[in-house]
């Protein structure tokens, strides 16, 4: 019996469907190249195929960055100053 206030818990991972709605090629290699030319992190399974993260889409698709939430440099204390 379902119910209304089901919902449908998504993947942390675009599905290949959502990778091919994006970009446009079923192929896996074709995929990895659009990935690849348009500036895209992705990481590849053992056999080939593409895996995208969900949020880092929904970002890039929004247009923003997500590399402009990284910090530029880590944060390391001073200690140059303590006697």
């Amino acid at each position: 019996m379902s119910s209304i206030f089901e919902t449908k818990v998504e993947s942390e991972t675009l599905t290949s469907d959502e990778l091919a709605s994006i970009t446009g090629c079923t192929r896996r290699h074709d995929q990895v190249a659009w990935l690849k030319s348009n500036g895209w992190v992705y990481h590849l399974k053992r056999n080939g195929e593409p895996v995208v993260g969900r949020l880092y889409a929904r970002l890039k698709l929004a247009g923003v960055n997500p590399a402009s939430f990284a910090p530029a440099a880590p944060w390391v204390p001073d200690f140059s100053k303590l006697s």
